[in-house]
């Protein structure tokens, strides 16, 4: 029983994925200032380059965070 959830659960979530790359891939310049925020780290050198988007991930983290926390305020 519990295999069955799992596996509703993956098909749910790779099918919000897919509308999600698709609506990115449309929209095209609409989202490109996410990961250029204030607070995004990039360090350039002459063979390095590294790039952590920290106020992106915040960001993302706290949307993703209420999106579940409203799927189990309904679903429970």
């Amino acid at each position: 029983m519990i295999f069955r959830n799992i596996g509703f659960l993956m098909i749910v979530v790779g099918l919000i994925m897919v509308v999600l790359g698709a609506l990115f891939f449309i929209s095209g310049d609409h989202f490109s200032w996410l990961g250029n925020l204030p607070g995004d780290l990039r360090i350039e050198r002459d063979n390095f380059t590294l790039y952590f988007p920290i106020t992106t991930m915040i960001i993302i983290s706290i949307l993703l965070n209420i999106i579940v926390r409203i799927f189990l305020y309904f679903f429970r």
